[in-house]
């Protein structure tokens, strides 16, 4: 029987799980997953979260400030792994809470949950480094192919005011959830077709309707294609992940499509701050900005660190408030991160 309180204490401290006990974390995993639809149905109120990036001591602290489960709901954008120190962790760390508390955490999955995309940025490397063979990134890449693609959010008032989730964009093979709901997502991602736009496609304000995207997958989609299938859904906003934004968050197209980030200071050099977007009853969006772990993202020792306390522009101590928006120095020009 798999002590998960035991698992999840290990797995903030960066201690290895034993190889046995992931594959069983993973295979309980499929079990739940399996349950749950190509576009999940989630309750309002939700904290929705964007890319992690394997940035443990960041999703603890973003946990830490906004609450920890289950006394908040989150739902995660994808993009879990690769590129941060800690892919692994991160990964067990929500696997661990989705099963202890299966209604208060969602996974969609992103363009970097496939083995292809694991393969080379960091998370087999990772894994090979930690157990000296792949049988985890197996078993971890097994898992990704249950993740659903996307989720929907109904304000507790109904009417047509949804909210679409989605970590890349829209396809144009594609009108209506329903469509997504039929697509067969126990796969590895695709190199094209309607599954992968949902995983990689990006919006961009000067593509009139649909054009190639220079990531090499997926497509550009401009406000005129949002706002039809706005329409079309009964939904309000399309919330994805996908691209860094240094502020954090950017809303497109009047208000009708956002882009949320969840992994301050990017690959620990770009000097971004991240965001979450609390939605409540009435959907009523909420952004709340965090800095960066300074000097945490890595195995160093975490005593002395407390997360509930940032501090604000005027250099004073801030607990941290609903609402509250902390803001970080660039450190440097951003850069176009196309994977």
């Amino acid at each position: 029987m798999l002590d998960l309180d035991k698992i999840l204490e290990d797995v903030k401290a960066c201690r290895i799980i034993p190889e046995q006990d992931v594959l069983e974390m993973c295979l309980l995993g499929q079990e739940l997953l399996i349950s749950e639809g190509n576009v999940q149905s989630v309750a309002v109120p939700v904290v929705v979260c964007g890319d992690i990036h394997g940035q443990l001591h960041d999703l603890i602290t973003l946990f830490k400030i906004g609450g920890e489960p289950p006394l908040k709901r989150y739902l995660f954008l994808g993009d879990f792994v690769d590129r941060g120190f800690n892919s692994l962790e991160t990964f067990l760390l929500l696997l661990v809470y989705k099963l202890k508390y299966p209604d208060k955490i969602y996974l969609i999955r992103g363009n970097h949950e496939s083995r292809q995309i694991t393969s080379v940025y960091g998370f087999y490397d990772e894994c090979l480094r930690k157990y000296s063979n792949a049988n985890v990134w197996r078993y971890c890449c097994e898992l990704f192919d249950y993740i659903s693609l996307g989720a929907y959010i109904m304000g507790g008032l109904g009417g047509r005011d949804g909210v679409f989730c989605v970590h890349g964009g829209l396809s144009p093979g594609l009108e209506t959830l329903d469509e997504i709901r039929k697509i067969d997502r126990k796969q590895e991602v695709p190199h094209d077709g309607s599954m992968c736009d949902l995983l990689w496609s990006d919006p961009e304000k000067d593509v009139d309707g649909w054009a190639l995207s220079p990531r090499g997958a997926g497509y550009l989609f401009g406000e005129g294609e949002t706002s039809k299938f706005l329409h079309r859904n009964g939904l309000s906003l399309v919330a994805r992940a996908h691209q860094l934004v240094m502020e954090g968050y950017k809303e497109l197209f009047d208000g009708g499509l956002v882009t949320v980030w969840s992994a301050p200071n990017y690959c620990y050099r770009c000097g971004n701050v991240a965001a979450v977007l609390a939605l409540d009853e009435s959907l009523t969006r909420e952004y709340t900005t965090f800095e960066s772990v300074q000097g945490k993202n890595d195995n160093n020792d975490r005593d002395g660190y407390d997360p509930t306390t940032i501090t604000n522009n005027n250099n004073n101590n801030v607990g941290f408030q609903r609402g509250n928006v902390f803001l970080t120095t660039r450190q440097k020009p951003a850069t176009e991160y196309f994977l």
